[in-house]
């Protein structure tokens, strides 16, 4: 309080007792910043309180479980299942944080053993594909990217058990300053090493037909490693060897005060040369015979056959491996044999590996072969994808041991959720207490079921306000109006507060205000679906955004806020010729309008993608294929420039009708199943039965 004036305590007083917020200022002059050591200092930049009290307007969010793969088949004994969540990290990770959702409560915060990540580096670079083709371009960066990953380091530090490893993988450009970023996180002690891996490799740079020498190719990313507290794990590992040439020493060494000690040498009494004395004891040297150890040489100098090493320990110099790898085609795939290294190298079987970057998954398919528990989370639908194909498909993938030989197991029990991104449908065939608990969760609402003159209270807000949840299963022929806020007022009056908040589903809402005021009494409504209302969290709500690109894959976003989904429309047509299958889209339109610019979509351009599955087995979408919309435009017209996302835009808006690239009749099941996703994440799934199959 030293540093307030009476005035402003006085102020503050006031501003407390009628409940109203303190200005920014306050904050600042009541909780003040220690100032550290040394610390990064850029625009924009959030105290580590105001993130974790959800200040920065990113909230916890209900878990929405998707749908269970090999839930009897293969689980952990304790009913452990793995995780692949689609949505915003940063709001995934506070929701573990804040550990209430019962998918995860009380199972991963403080238990995460080992958080890997490998972000978009935001240099906004292009960064290549297995062909030397464009892979994407990080478009987010400079103090933007700093604060990005700040925001979510602070979170996963809270995650991460007492005895945990976090490990960072970034390039040259932002090395330097994610390395002081990270000291003032975890604190400049708890820095342990970095490691050096390859980017590309020599061969990859000696392949271009076109070079230009204006520096030396930037070869070697830094994985940088820090730790919580001194009690972690760390497991050296031994790089196995060649077959080496036996290898024979001489027995003798030298001898600082020589005092001549002859020794029983296969049968012989021998002294060892002047100055010098011999290594082992006589008892040694007869044990050495017994095993063919010891040897005279052609000049009849006794030798000892030295043991050859069968591994080598390493350095930081992890060169000797590839950084990224190829095998399912998503760009800046990190490469199985440098997973395998980290994890063996900081975990332990059993323990929750967490890699909040998910990218192609490969995080969670080695943890999978090394007997760890995972979870990974991304929020881009291609990667959610990719993810998902790569353990249904794990049992026929490489073996970590022997790369000649496959896994040949399947996947444990995983689940895949979405966070902040809701089917509605699902929510509203919920039980009807289970929706209660979805809606209370959403809408940060304490359980505190109470009556007041006949009307049951169901909780109530931060703010102290009560809260009724309007049982739409009741009342399926009213609505949530004038009479029925009048009838409500008549009972309670202003018994319950100046102001009372009522969860109702959107459609039953007959209001488009978020309030009605009766008296002295506002009636707030938190309609579902709706954004939160700007009064509760002071945000603007950001949906997620696709990529309609190759170039844009790794783009990073803050997607702030949770939406519902909306299922586009979709028409489209099959047809067979020539042992082909040729399917045209004829219209696709997306259920909203672009928010930026206040106008519809009307045709193609909200389209971001199409995954296929070509062997559709009725029950679970296994991807085959996928293109993005610029991909489906003809070539003439076909952008590629990252600059030029409003003309690919302007194209997809002006086109009639899109033809996807035919499919090999003999390369299609019973079945084909097509995912259609727009820019939001919003999917139309279309099944064809296909004839004479």
């Amino acid at each position: 309080m030293e540093n307030l004036t009476k005035y402003e305590v006085e102020h503050i007083i006031e501003l407390l007792n009628n409940g109203q917020a303190l200005p920014e200022d306050y904050k600042y002059k009541l909780f003040p910043v220690k100032q550290k050591e040394y610390e990064l200092v850029y625009g924009g930049k959030m105290r580590r309180e105001d993130i974790l009290a959800n200040e920065d307007g990113v909230f916890p969010v209900p878990l929405q479980i998707e749908k269970t793969f090999n839930g009897k088949r293969e689980q952990w004994k304790d009913g452990w299942k793995n995780i692949i969540a689609f949505g915003d990290n940063l709001q995934f990770l506070k929701t573990i944080y804040e550990n209430k959702d019962p998918l995860i409560k009380n199972k991963v915060k403080g238990k995460v053993k080992l958080i890997y990540i490998d972000p978009p580096f935001g240099t906004g670079d292009e960064y290549d594909g297995s062909q030397g083709q464009r892979g994407y371009s990080a478009k987010t960066k400079g103090a933007d990217f700093v604060e990005f990953i700040r925001r979510r380091v602070i979170v996963a530090k809270e995650i991460l058990a007492h005895d945990g490893n976090f490990l960072m993988r970034i390039d040259y450009h932002f090395g330097d300053y994610v390395k002081v970023l990270l000291d003032e996180i975890f604190g400049k002690s708890n820095f342990k090493n970095e490691f050096t891996v390859n980017r590309v490799s020599k061969k990859g740079f000696a392949n271009r037909t076109t070079f230009k020498a204006a520096k030396y190719p930037q070869a070697t990313d830094k994985v940088f490693w820090y730790v919580k507290t001194d009690d972690y794990h760390f497991e050296i590992v031994k790089i196995p060897k060649e077959a080496e040439k036996e290898k024979w020493h001489s027995m003798d060494t030298m001898d600082i005060n020589p005092k001549p000690r002859p020794r029983k040498i296969l049968g012989k009494m021998m002294l060892a040369p002047t100055g010098r004395k011999w290594m082992f004891s006589q008892e040694k040297i007869d044990e050495m015979e017994k095993r063919g150890l010891i040897r005279l040489n052609s000049k009849g100098i006794p030798q000892y056959k030295v043991r050859n090493q069968d591994f080598e320990l390493l350095d930081t110099n992890w060169t000797d491996i590839a950084g990224y790898s190829f095998l399912t085609g998503y760009p800046t795939e990190n490469a199985e044999v440098l997973l395998d290294r980290i994890i063996r190298s900081f975990s332990q079987e059993g323990d929750i590996v967490m890699d909040f970057f998910g990218g192609s998954g490969t995080t969670a398919a080695v943890a999978e072969k090394l007997n760890r528990k995972w979870i990974v989370c991304d929020i881009g639908k291609l990667s959610f994808y990719t993810m998902q194909k790569r353990m249904l498909n794990i049992e026929t993938s490489k073996s970590l041991e022997n790369p000649k030989q496959q896994y040949g197991k399947p996947a444990k029990s995983f689940v895949t959720v979405n966070t902040g991104h809701y089917d509605l449908e699902k929510v509203f065939n919920l039980q009807n207490q289970e929706y209660c608990d979805f809606v209370m969760e959403l809408f940060e609402v304490e359980p505190k079921k109470k009556t007041i003159s006949g009307i049951q209270i169901d909780g109530e807000k931060k703010d102290g306000f009560n809260v009724i949840i309007w049982q739409y299963w009741k009342f399926k022929d009213s609505m949530v109006d004038e009479d029925y806020l009048h009838d409500l007022h008549s009972h309670i009056g202003t018994k319950a507060g100046k102001r009372v908040y009522i969860i109702a589903p959107a459609s039953y809402v007959d209001f488009i205000s978020d309030y009605y005021e009766i008296g002295n009494v506002r009636y707030y409504f938190l309609k579902v679906p709706y954004h939160i209302i700007r009064e509760l969290h002071k945000v603007q709500f950001k949906k997620f955004r696709q990529p309609q690109s190759k170039s844009n894959v790794n783009d990073l976003e803050d997607a702030i806020g949770f939406h519902f989904m909306r299922q586009p429309e979709v028409k489209s047509e099959l047809k067979e010729k020539n042992g082909l299958y040729h399917i045209t889209i004829k219209k696709f339109l997306s259920d909203f309008s672009e928010e930026e610019t206040e106008r519809d979509m009307k045709n193609f351009e909200s389209l971001a993608m199409v995954l296929i599955d070509k062997n559709f087995d009725g029950e679970t979408f296994d991807m085959d294929a996928y293109y993005f919309a610029e991909d489906l435009l003809p070539k003439k017209k076909r952008k590629v420039d990252e600059e030029e996302t409003e003309n690919l835009k302007e194209e997809l808006k002006h086109t009639n009708q899109i033809q996807l690239p035919p499919l090999p009749k003999n390369e299609c099941g019973k079945k084909l199943m097509l995912i259609y996703v727009d820019i939001y994440g919003n999917e139309f799934k279309e099944e064809f039965k296909l004839k004479g199959k």
